[in-house]
């Protein structure tokens, strides 16, 4: 694509480096700013800045944060001995959004995917380990993508765990399989929380 200025060109670069972003929309996008006022400007590349220098992760689930420790696991309604064990923060908005689920949650990080080179070390697991070797969890709920990566990570997890008596269940099969978990309506997934299931139940019948 050739454009009649390099700031140009280098801004069309730099938008079209993010997911989902091609060249025609980062285009549309930067010749939009051009029509924007200085000081519009500077509250958008003020706003860019300010969430990487100040947003940080929960040092205790992983959630996006302001502070060392968020807003939910600060929260003293919450259920703090039911983990809800997703993995990333687009899935703690997802079922926030539900208003069906009033515990804590662990954000892994990813999930165990050998084609991508990611295994069980590359993810936030030890944590959550320490959290029921420290008996601080009744119940964790597997929320995982219902993917042949997210079932992995699941059963892995379930083993490593399988020693303590705690409660594990996992989300209804309201949520398609192959499908990721924050695309899932906010109803289908609501339901699917409240009519979890014994984990132990669903891998008896594969």
């Amino acid at each position: 694509m050739d454009l009649p200025s390099k700031y140009l060109n280098e801004a069309v670069e730099q938008f079209a480096s993010l997911p989902s972003i091609g060249k025609r929309s980062a285009l549309r996008l930067v010749l939009d700013l051009l029509k924007r006022s200085p000081e519009e400007i500077d509250r958008f590349s003020n706003a860019i800045k300010g969430i990487k220098e100040n947003i940080v992760y929960c040092e205790s689930c992983g959630n996006i944060s302001d502070n060392k420790v968020c807003v939910i696991c600060l929260n003293p309604a919450r259920e703090h001995r039911t983990v809800c064990v997703v993995e990333d923060i687009r899935d703690i908005m997802a079922i926030e959004a539900t208003r069906s689920y009033r515990g804590i949650y662990h954000v892994l990080g990813g999930v165990i995917s050998p084609m991508d080179g990611q295994g069980p070390e590359d993810l936030n697991i030890p944590t959550l380990l320490k959290k029921v070797q420290d008996d601080k969890i009744d119940e964790i709920i597997f929320a995982l993508s219902s993917t042949m990566e997210g079932d992995t990570t699941n059963f892995y997890i379930y083993k490593k765990i399988s020693p303590s008596d705690i409660t594990v269940t996992t989300l209804s099969r309201g949520v398609s399989v192959g499908s990721e978990l924050h695309y899932a309506d906010e109803l289908t997934l609501g339901r699917s929380i409240l009519q979890r299931l014994p984990f132990e139940s669903t891998f008896n019948h594969k």
